[in-house]
């Protein structure tokens, strides 16, 4: 398939749900969400269309980003899809075990003792996310991404809380000050027969289970206003945005986006750093 500009829209259509990755979608070039953007979520949450944040961030962090700023409540699917809220309830949520957890945290491990890969482990729990590694590089990168963030002496030490049911261990998020893919190929192959390995970023790779995609959390927000795919937007860049554009009749690969998303999207939106996006739902939201 090949994608169409996003010009060639003819005008507005009947949309009730956006969703719009962050990073390299939604924010600018500083990592921020444009200035622009805030009176046009009050003309979309005004005329009924559901604005849904979806990221590999978690919860607390997105809710962070947009609180006090918006008319209404949004809903959100975070960690990639292993946490969707709606109307401020969590309706679903995804997680991965205990014993792959305690193989990543070893695999991870032995690969900086090595000093085969300079990587770092999150574990990204549903109450909190748990970093072992303390170099304030690694640390100020995580908490870009997750606001809710304990630093632990041994992650192994997350896992009984695990086991007691006392938190849900939603994914496995390796950070790389390299190149994540190719570092995800050379250690994660084995993994990756049982799970899901996503590359979500140049320095990100997320571990999952099968079932969780981004995809699965916008359908369910669909189920849960009565939106179809002809009435959803999707907006991505990455390739943890992939599976998403599936879900909706208008899909958008950012022009800065990753080759297979601009080959799989319907449309071609401009750049993040030319606020995309919001040219896009001018367009189509009107």
């Amino acid at each position: 398939m090949t994608a169409a500009d996003w010009t060639e829209i003819a005008g507005p259509a009947d949309i009730r749900l956006v969703v719009a990755d962050m990073d390299g979608t939604l924010l600018d070039e500083h990592s921020e969400i444009p200035s622009d953007f805030w009176p046009e979520l009050e003309r979309l949450q005004s005329r009924g269309v559901e604005f849904v944040p979806a990221s590999g961030r978690q919860y607390a962090t997105l809710r962070s980003m947009f609180a006090g700023r918006t008319p209404r409540e949004l809903s959100y699917i975070a960690e990639n899809g292993n946490v969707v809220v709606a109307d401020g309830e969590v309706i679903e949520v995804h997680g991965v075990d205990v014993a792959v957890s305690r193989t990543v945290i070893d695999m991870v491990d032995a690969a900086v003792a090595n000093g085969t890969h300079d990587v770092g482990l999150v574990l990204c729990g549903l109450n909190t996310a748990y970093v072992q590694r303390t170099d304030p590089a690694f640390v100020d990168e995580c908490r870009k991404y997750y606001h809710a963030l304990e630093i632990v002496p041994d992650l192994h030490a997350v896992l009984p809380s695990v086991e007691r049911g006392d938190e849900t261990m939603l994914k496995l998020a390796i950070f790389d000050f390299g190149d994540a893919e190719s570092m995800a190929a050379d250690l994660l192959g084995g993994i990756a027969r049982d799970w899901q390995v996503v590359v979500s970023g140049a320095h990100w790779v997320d571990i999952m289970n099968h079932e969780t995609d981004k995809r699965r959390g916008v359908e369910a927000l669909q189920r849960h206003l009565d939106a179809t795919p002809a009435q959803t937007a999707v907006f991505g860049d990455y390739l943890n945005d992939l599976e998403m554009l599936s879900a909706g009749e208008y899909s958008f690969a950012m022009g800065n986006a990753h080759p297979d998303l601009k080959a799989a999207a319907h449309y071609i939106a401009p750049t993040n750093v030319e606020h995309g996006v919001l040219q896009v739902l001018d367009r189509l939201i009107g």
